[in-house]
């Protein structure tokens, strides 16, 4: 048994030197949208999908140095088709191909693939910092 019990999924961070860039493009491409944030000494906002799943982006500290880029990719360059497998947040979608035809319309490299089974298409892109998504199919 183990030692929570019923646990759920309640949030993802992403940190960002421009938060507000970040909250438009989940805004834009998923129909997040923007709930009330708690006050820190760094500047944070929270997003919502549907019911229960939430997105916090926070200001990422400068004195860290950290360069941005897509850090979860194998390559230097933002290639979708070198996602690092365990390094992406996935969402389900049931309107796949328009989906996928919307990120082309704006301008988003994608790279797409079909599960052996011929059912589940899948994309992978990346969100204006580097981080790596994918869209699966219903």
């Amino acid at each position: 048994m183990a030692a929570a019990e019923g646990a759920t999924l309640n949030h993802v961070s992403r940190e960002s030197s421009d938060i507000h860039r970040l909250a438009n493009f989940y805004q834009e491409i998923f129909g997040f949208e923007r709930v009330e944030s708690p006050k820190f000494e760094f500047n944070v906002i929270w997003l919502k999908l549907g019911g229960s799943f939430f997105l916090h982006l926070i200001e990422r500290n400068p004195e860290t140095n950290l360069p941005e880029g897509p850090w979860s990719s194998t390559s230097a360059v933002a290639d979708p088709k070198n996602l690092r497998r365990g390094h992406h947040i996935c969402f389900s979608v049931s309107n796949f191909d328009s989906f996928v035809q919307t990120l082309k319309e704006k301008g988003i490299e994608t790279h797409q693939v079909t599960q052996p089974n011929g059912k589940t298409k899948q994309v992978f892109f990346f969100d204006p910092d580097g981080n790596g998504l994918e869209v699966a199919s219903m």
